[in-house]
């Protein structure tokens, strides 16, 4: 997912009461999630409020101290306007947080989602890898197995409550209920692929080809063409295993290793 990803949703989708989450079960947990929830609280609820009201008692201070030492009459009309300027300020710019924090835990809830279903292709011999960094960007997860090298974005989108929930896929771009993304998820599918491709031809020297797979969690996908190793595939999540078990033998068992072992070593040098 795309740092922004927030940003690329259509706008009919955003966060109206008129829509629902694609997602019909949420995630299950992570190792280490309730520590993670922890650090978060402390972080965001307990740290954040006692540096609030400390900040609050030494400007009060200041002041007082300002009054005190210039002997300033009191303004109470003055601190009144700047009270309700600052106030009307910082509830516009909630709101807007409180709408983009909706749509990344959409996002994430998805992603998570998509990754845990992801790691159910382990028995058919596929490795899985989560979370890669690049750039100025991230792909999702890769998977690797018999059938080659994919990057797998996840786009999570709010559901309509009413009509159908389509997405129709010609091979060059997507519509969502009818509407068009922001950003081209065709040509972000291919950039990932090639990246990643770039990653494992430094790493290696070997040049393996990589399909990019772009899945939406809860939507029917109607795609207009047949799906082919040529473009991005656009499907369900549920759809994936039956087209991957339709394809031919990319890799051999040792390929399958060294691209996994490479990619690996790339995410532990990135995370330093």
């Amino acid at each position: 997912m795309i740092r922004t990803a927030f940003q690329t949703l259509p706008t009919p989708f955003m966060i109206d009461s008129d829509t629902r989450s694609p997602l019909t079960a949420p995630p299950l947990r992570n190792p280490g999630q309730s520590l993670d929830e922890e650090i978060h609280r402390l972080i965001d609820e307990e740290a954040s409020g006692y540096l609030l009201v400390a900040f609050f008692l030494l400007f009060f201070t200041l002041i007082e101290w300002g009054r005190w030492w210039f002997q300033f009459p009191p303004q109470p009309a003055l601190f009144t306007l700047l009270t309700v300027v600052v106030v009307a300020y910082v509830a516009r710019k909630l709101f807007v947080l409180r709408r983009k924090v909706r749509q990344l835990r959409l996002a994430r809830d998805g992603e998570r989602a998509v990754g845990q279903f992801l790691e159910t292709l382990r028995a058919r011999g596929y490795r899985v890898l989560h979370d890669l960094i690049g750039e100025g960007f991230n792909v999702d997860h890769a998977l690797i197995g018999p059938a080659g090298i994919f990057t797998v974005e996840t786009k999570t989108y709010h559901k309509p409550a009413k009509g159908k929930p389509e997405i129709v896929y010609d091979g060059e771009r997507i519509t969502v209920a009818g509407y068009v993304p922001e950003r081209n998820v065709v040509v972000q599918g291919k950039a990932q692929a090639h990246w990643l491709q770039n990653v494992l031809l430094e790493s290696t020297g070997q040049r393996f080809k990589v399909q990019s797979v772009v899945l939406y969690p809860g939507w029917f996908v109607k795609t207009t063409i047949k799906l082919n190793g040529d473009i991005p595939w656009i499907l369900n999540p549920k759809a994936l295993p039956a087209f991957l078990e339709h394809q031919p033998a990319q890799l051999s068992d040792a390929d399958v290793q060294l691209a996994t072992y490479h990619l690996s070593r790339f995410m532990r040098a990135v995370a330093k």
